[in-house]
């Protein structure tokens, strides 16, 4: 792992530090707080939302190493260990399955040192997901994923941080170029249903907090949101909420009536 990593700031906020205060952790100070804070009273479900996104990550790396019979991962952007991870859901199913995680924010990359340590078939690499022909040459990456067979790439709250201006219809293309057939794809990207609606309103409302905050958030389409997943075959039930996909138990009004803002799904190349 570099040495030369940047040094953690507390005084600037950071999106692994403010996704860990939305999942209730401990890993963030005041001024990711500040940040959540004022999304929440945007957005009050937001804080659910965060969770939901969380859930159907497990549950998706569930079916992935289960039903779908994929035994490497790759984790793009893969945040502080806040909750259950992708390793301990994934290795609960198959103890033998490798994960590589990749990030670039410093406090996540602290701990992907601990994760090392965890077993021998979890690894981390300081990287960023924004340049797939640096990361898919990775010595970690190259060595511990076996590229002649399936594995799949996840992407989870990652690519709505990605600008347009990184084209990143265009880097998932090489993502899902360089992978294997039989390899699956998970995203979960901040939906704008842009119709007009008071939750397209907060869509818009939402994004330009983070945008102010933060400079980083873009609330995609759901034909945007699709084009992520172009080369490959969307497994049932498609681009949905992510409290529809493969739920644990039955849907709930206080679910269903919540949640709009985000898209989730899980794709195979053929």
């Amino acid at each position: 792992m570099p040495h030369d990593l940047p040094e953690i700031d507390p005084t600037v906020p950071s999106i692994a530090r403010v996704y860990d205060a939305f999942l209730g952790g401990k890993d963030h100070y005041e001024v990711d707080r500040q940040v959540y804070q004022q999304i929440l009273q945007l957005a009050p479900e937001s804080a659910r939302t965060g969770r939901e996104a969380r859930y159907w990550l497990i549950r998706a790396v569930r079916f992935l190493a289960g039903g779908a019979g994929i035994d490497q991962f790759l984790d793009l952007g893969s945040g502080l260990p806040t909750a259950e991870n992708t390793h301990q859901a994934v290795q609960r199913v198959n103890p033998e399955a490798q994960i590589v995680y990749v990030d670039n924010d410093p406090m996540v990359a602290a701990h992907g040192r601990a994760l090392l340590e965890e077993n021998d078939r979890t690894h981390f690499v300081v990287g960023d997901l924004r340049q797939p022909d640096v990361l898919l040459q990775d010595p970690t990456v190259t060595r511990y994923l076996d590229w002649s067979r399936p594995l799949a790439l996840i992407q989870c709250n990652t690519l709505h941080h990605v600008a347009d201006s990184y084209d990143p219809a265009g880097l998932m293309a090489k993502y899902i170029d360089a992978l294997p057939s039989g390899s699956y794809v998970a995203i979960s990207h901040l939906f704008d249903p842009a119709d007009g609606s008071s939750r397209a309103e907060l869509a818009k409302e939402v994004q330009a907090r983070f945008m102010a905050l933060m400079d980083t958030c873009v609330f995609r389409t759901r034909e945007q949101i699709s084009a992520f997943f172009k080369g490959t075959d969307l497994v049932d039930p498609g681009l949905a909420h992510p409290f529809e996909w493969w739920p644990d138990g039955p849907l709930t009004n206080a679910r269903v009536d919540g949640d709009y803002l985000l898209l989730t799904g899980v794709a195979r190349k053929p």
